[in-house]
C-alpha cells in the first residue's frame, strides 16, 4: 500500500508542476525562454523554487506517512518482485520528468546546455533519492536498491540525450485508463486503488502504462519529409494485480483470500504518438504548453502482446 501512496504522490507532483507552470505561462508569455547569458536572479529563482518543492515534499511525506511508523537503523528491503515492476518504471518516469524540467529551468536561467543537463539530472535524482533514504530508516520498510536503480536510470535517460543531442529524441511518457473490475474483486480494488478518477489515475497499477516514445525524423537525414511531430511508442503495463507480490489479502471480516486464479499479466504495446514539442511555433507560450503536453502519451490505436501469449488490437488506447 505504501508503494501505491508514494507513486500517487510522485505522479501528483508532476501534474501539480504541469498545472502551475501552465497557469504561469498565461501571465508570462516569456516563461522558460532561455536567457542568452547567465542571470543570477533567475538562478536564485530556480534554486529557491526547487528548494521549496524539496522541503515541502519532505514535510508532506513525513506528515502523511513516516511519522505514523517506527524509525530504525538504516537497512535494506528487497521489493523488486512487487507489482510486476510497474512501480519501478514509475520511479524511472518520475526521475526522468523531474530531470527534464530541472534542465529546462537551468537553461532558462542562462546556464550552458551541458551544465544545465548535468545539474538537472542531479536535481531529479536527488528529489527521488530522498524518499529512498527515508525508507531506509523506517522500520516498516527499507532502502530499495531496485528503486534507486530505477531513479538513476530515469535521470540517465534524460541527461545522456541532452549531452549527446541537446534534445530528447526518446521521451518517457505516461497514460492511464479505467479498469472494469469483476464484482468479486471490486471491494479489494476499491480499497487498494480508490474510487475517484484522480485516485484511479495515480494509484491503479492495473490501468497505468509507461512509454518510450521515439521520434524517427531525428535519426534520419535532416532533409527528410517524415513528419517531425510523428513519434512511435512502445509501452509497458500490467493487469490482474491485487497485491504487491501475489493476489492474497485479508478481507474486512478477517478472512484470508487467495486468488491465484487471477493471472498477473505483463502487457507490451506499440502505437503511433504525437510529439507536441516538435510542432513549429514562434510563441514561447505555446512551446511551453507543448513541452508540458509531452509528458503524456497521446491516445491512439495500439497493438498489444501480453505474457498470456495473446495479441490484441485496441482502436484507441490510453
Amino acid at each position: 500500500m505504501k508503494k501505491i501512496l508514494l507513486t500517487s504522490l510522485k505522479i501528483t507532483f508532476v501534474f501539480i508542476l504541469i498545472f502551475f507552470s501552465s497557469q504561469y505561462c498565461i501571465a508570462q508569455n516569456c516563461f522558460l525562454t532561455p536567457s542568452d547569458t547567465l542571470k543570477k536572479s533567475r538562478v536564485l529563482t530556480v534554486a529557491g523554487s526547487w528548494g521549496g518543492i524539496y522541503g515541502t515534499t519532505l514535510v508532506g511525506l513525513n506528515a502523511l506517512w513516516y511519522k505514523n511508523y517506527s524509525r530504525s537503523s538504516f537497512h535494506f528491503f528487497n521489493d523488486n518482485g512487487e507489482w510486476n515492476q510497474i512501480d519501478k518504471v514509475g520511479h524511472c518516469y518520475t526521475a526522468y520528468i523531474e530531470s527534464q524540467w530541472s534542465t529546462k529551468a537551468f537553461q532558462w536561467a542562462g546556464m550552458k546546455n551541458n551544465k544545465a543537463a548535468i545539474l538537472g539530472g542531479l536535481t531529479g535524482f536527488t528529489l527521488q533519492t530522498t524518499i529512498e533514504i527515508l525508507d531506509g530508516f523506517s522500520k516498516e520498510w527499507g532502502f530499495s536498491v531496485g528503486d534507486i536503480s530505477a531513479n538513476t536510470l530515469g535521470s540517465a535517460i534524460n541527461v545522456s540525450q541532452n549531452l549527446l543531442w541537446n534534445e530528447q529524441r526518446i521521451r518517457m511518457k505516461f497514460s492511464s485508463h479505467p479498469v472494469k473490475y469483476d464484482e468479486d474483486v471490486k471491494t479489494r480494488a476499491n480499497d487498494l486503488y480508490g474510487t475517484s478518477v484522480p485516485e484511479l489515475v495515480m494509484k491503479d497499477y492495473n490501468g497505468q502504462t509507461y512509454w518510450l516514445s521515439v521520434n524517427p525524423s531525428m535519426f534520419i537525414r535532416k532533409e527528410n519529409k517524415f513528419p517531425k511531430w510523428l513519434n512511435f511508442a512502445v509501452g509497458y503495463g500490467a493487469d490482474g494485480m491485487f497485491g504487491g507480490f501475489e493476489n492474497k489479502w485479508t478481507d474486512e471480516n478477517g478472512n484470508e483470500l487467495t486468488r491465484t486464479d487471477i493471472k498477473r499479466t505483463r502487457q507490451f504495446y506499440i502505437t503511433p504518438d504525437i510529439s507536441f514539442s516538435r510542432i513549429k511555433t514562434n510563441s514561447h507560450f505555446l512551446k511551453t504548453i507543448f513541452e508540458l503536453a509531452d509528458v503524456i502519451k497521446f491516445p491512439a490505436p495500439a497493438m498489444e502482446y501480453n505474457s498470456s501469449h495473446q495479441m490484441k488490437w485496441h482502436w484507441v488506447y490510453f
